[in-house]
């Protein structure tokens, strides 16, 4: 009588537990009127399900030329010198033969204002262009003019370098900076560890991303800066959950490496050898329409919810962990053996039937 009434109580309340069991969820599988497909991991999926959305820049970034160096811009600062062939002449003072105007910014329509010779293009032209154009107009004032033309600052063609850099801040481009590495050198370099550093270009309404390491050992990722880029370093942020009968539950950083399910498994401390189910890895994550159509085998539209199940019991299942790979945002979930339940269950009128016992003994 007392162990029908402890069963009678367990079943009304449960035992506890860390999640569902694989029937539980296999109970959910779209045949059986649930919203996700249940699919058991084979070399097909293997070579349609695995696949990594790659890091990289569009055909925009990489095709860019590099900015040339000489071009004045609105914005830029300008030194001139000008050497008068007379002893006192428009611009130089009495006994001086140059004038030195330093400190000239081109304003927002790219002009310049230079004494006696007006108000003059700078902006689209070379050094040497503005000089030639400068001479011009003051040949006509002063005999045989003498013109240079110096680029001070180039802040008119700059980029913003933020995120985990040694020197965040606003650097012009220059002759040393055309190029994405060398800017992110000249703001001192990351400040995190280079494996899990991610270089985020913003031009435009375009957006492009590489690994840190990705851009030194491919050269075509070096790309032209161009004025008003905005580049950003960060810490990857992509990870993936671990969840049941494990070694620890978290949340574990992806790095830049592509990892399997078994190394997946090995990271959280492996399956948990007195409650895990190794017939029931599962792999859950929301697949875009191409994958899950390649899986399936039909055309499906839109995004699909997709649980993906390892059984490492299998001959090959260790072989098709290894091989399937994980991706940011997965879920993975190992079911408790069936037995450790039976084992709850036996505790708990075990223990349910002791402490009635005791009560009546203490009633009597």
């Amino acid at each position: 009588m007392l162990a029908m009434i402890a069963v009678t109580a367990l079943t009304a309340c449960g035992l506890p537990r860390s999640g569902p069991n694989k029937k539980e969820i296999l109970s959910g599988a779209v045949e059986n009127g649930g919203d996700a497909h249940v699919i058991y991991v084979n070399n097909h999926v293997n070579r349609t399900a695995n696949y990594t959305p790659a890091y990289g820049f569009s055909n925009e970034f990489l095709a860019a030329g590099t900015v040339g160096a000489d071009e004045i811009r609105p914005g830029d600062t300008l030194g001139l010198m000008i050497w008068e062939n007379v002893d006192d002449g428009l611009l130089a003072g009495l006994g001086q033969s140059s004038t030195q105007l330093q400190q000239l910014q081109v304003d927002s329509a790219g002009y310049i204002f230079v004494p006696y010779a007006g108000r003059v293009q700078a902006a689209g032209r070379s050094p040497e262009q503005l000089r030639q154009a400068i001479t011009a107009r003051l040949e006509n004032q002063t005999p045989d003019p003498q013109v240079t033309v110096t680029r001070v600052a180039g802040d008119g063609a700059t980029v913003s370098v933020m995120g985990k850099v040694f020197g965040q801040g606003v650097y012009p481009i220059e002759r040393p900076t055309r190029t994405l590495s060398s800017m992110l050198a000249q703001a001192g370099g990351v400040n995190i560890e280079p494996e899990v550093a991610v270089i985020t270009v913003k031009r435009g309404r375009e957006t492009g991303k590489v690994w840190l390491s990705d851009l030194y050992f491919n050269p075509s990722y070096d790309i032209a800066l161009r004025p008003g880029d905005v580049i950003l370093v960060e810490e990857d942020q992509r990870n993936f959950t671990a969840l049941g009968a494990f070694g620890q539950q978290t949340k574990v950083p992806l790095g830049n490496e592509q990892i399997s399910a078994v190394e997946a498994v090995a990271m959280v401390g492996g399956l948990q050898t007195n409650t895990a189910d190794p017939t029931g890895v599962f792999v859950l994550r929301d697949e875009p329409a191409r994958v899950a159509s390649a899986v399936l085998g039909q055309p499906i539209s839109g995004t699909q919810r997709m649980a993906y199940v390892l059984d490492l019991t299998r001959p090959n299942g260790l072989f098709l962990a290894r091989d399937f790979l994980v991706r940011d945002g997965d879920t993975i979930y190992v079911t408790e053996a069936p037995y450790v339940q039976w084992q709850k269950i036996l505790g708990a009128i075990t223990g349910s039937a002791s402490s009635i016992n005791s009560l009546e003994n203490i009633g009597n």
